[in-house]
């Protein structure tokens, strides 16, 4: 009976170490993905994945770009957050002259959804006055982070370089 005891006693350990440690790495996966989602990266290098195209024109868009920028959300009918990041990128483009918001649905523009590399909703692009893409996120945006890559772009078109990121670093994109 004790050895049997000992055998019981020793699987449960073993159980309780196994989810012990999935939980652990379920919860650092968790808290790298939360801080991940949503950051505008700048575009160049290695921030756009496989992503051929360096601009977006009017015809892909669909509308005519903003005359200093434009927001480009790529969304899905049932993203609950894309419908939270379609009222912050409309706030930030009725509070800033020159700014267009274009919001594309992904599924009715698979190609276009491949050229760029998009994996899930929302996606959100900052393109400059030209159609080129300057910023890209994945996940909810911030209302700040999204003024803030705005006034990158502004700042890129007076000195001719790509200004500092939302995040304050002092990298610049290739140009």
């Amino acid at each position: 009976m004790n050895c049997r005891r000992l055998v019981l006693s020793k699987s449960v350990t073993v159980g309780l170490l196994v989810c012990v440690a999935v939980l652990a790495v379920a919860t650092v996966f968790g808290l790298i993905w939360r801080r991940r989602s949503g950051v505008l990266r700048a575009v160049g290098g290695s921030g756009m994945g496989n992503v051929r195209a360096a601009a977006l024109s009017p015809a892909q868009l669909g509308r005519p770009l903003g005359s200093r920028a434009t927001l480009v959300q790529f969304s899905s009918a049932f993203c609950a957050p894309c419908r939270a990041t379609r009222q912050i990128l409309s706030e930030v483009a009725g509070m800033v002259d020159g700014v267009a918001h274009v919001e594309i649905d992904a599924e009715s523009h698979l190609g276009l959804v491949r050229e760029l590399g998009i994996v899930s909703t929302p996606t959100v692009f900052v393109l400059g006055a030209d159609g080129a893409i300057t910023r890209r996120a994945t996940g909810q945006p911030r209302k700040a982070d999204v003024i803030a890559a705005l006034g990158g772009i502004e700042s890129a078109d007076m000195t001719g370089a790509a200004g500092p990121s939302p995040r304050g670093d002092s990298r610049r994109a290739p140009t």
